[in-house]
């Protein structure tokens, strides 16, 4: 089992980072997490942010980047993810449960491969992230995957929210080996059954440790903490997930 960079989705502490961007950051990095992977930067020139991310040693694992502005202003994106370091871009959300036909689906398929082959040629790794709608049948197959189907893998990989496949009806171990070698960036987010809602990595009910065994088998260059529901506060959840996985070997050694 390897030990992979661990990264958190800053989305995990969207109630916290308005009130002080800059300070949640270095308190990411103290808790010994790796890299973040952005949901927004927080007003900040990408040469602001890249100093305060070499400041406190973080990398930027990402950045979660609408479908809305990779259409309308992707040379942007890729100028600003180039000066902050990011290498994946990922569109975080589209609305594949309302399409309608295989026609509007192709038609919205050239348009995320087009932006994909641009991404690829400007050196960034394009991905595309679910939650559980995609998980909507058209025909006998899920939107999710006819978009996959239709997406070219070289230009559109996977980013595959574990939580959002469990929600979806699947096994998020099964579904992930679906999409081995597509699947640079997983997002880790547990289930607790009792309540329906996400927690802490390892507090809940899915099967990690088979991802984690067959993370080289699956091509995953990075392990992406997410959470959105909580019973403690935001920080305190993303410490918590930080220290479950480094004592399961997968995380940084020795978190605080």
């Amino acid at each position: 089992m390897s030990r992979l960079p661990l990264g958190l989705q800053l989305y995990t502490l969207r109630d916290v980072m308005p009130a002080d961007f800059v300070g949640t950051l270095k308190k990411v990095a103290e808790m010994g997490y790796d890299g973040v992977e952005f949901a927004g930067y927080g007003d900040l020139t990408a040469e602001e942010l890249k100093r305060h991310l070499n400041n406190f040693g973080l990398t930027s694992a990402g950045s979660h980047v609408s479908f809305n502005a990779l259409d309308n202003d992707l040379n942007g994106v890729i100028e600003y993810n180039k000066v902050i370091g990011s290498r994946y871009i990922t569109c975080p959300y589209l609305q594949l449960d309302e399409i309608k036909d295989m026609e509007e689906f192709k038609r919205l398929a050239d348009k995320v491969n087009a932006i994909g082959k641009k991404l690829t040629e400007n050196g960034f790794v394009f991905c595309y992230h679910n939650h559980a709608h995609e998980f909507k049948r058209i025909g006998e197959k899920y939107a999710l995957d006819i978009f996959f189907e239709l997406t070219d893998p070289q230009y559109v990989k996977a980013e595959i929210d574990t939580y959002w496949v469990k929600k979806g009806g699947e096994d998020p171990v099964a579904y992930v080996k679906k999409y081995a070698g597509r699947l640079p960036i997983i997002h880790l987010k547990d289930l607790d059954e009792k309540t329906g809602k996400d927690t802490e990595i390892l507090n809940g009910t899915i099967n990690f440790r088979d991802i984690f065994n067959a993370a080289g088998e699956l091509g995953i260059e990075w392990y992406i903490v997410e959470q959105e529901d909580f019973e403690k506060s935001p920080l305190e959840s993303a410490q918590i997930s930080c220290k479950n996985l480094s004592a399961a070997g997968v995380g940084i050694k020795n978190a605080r």
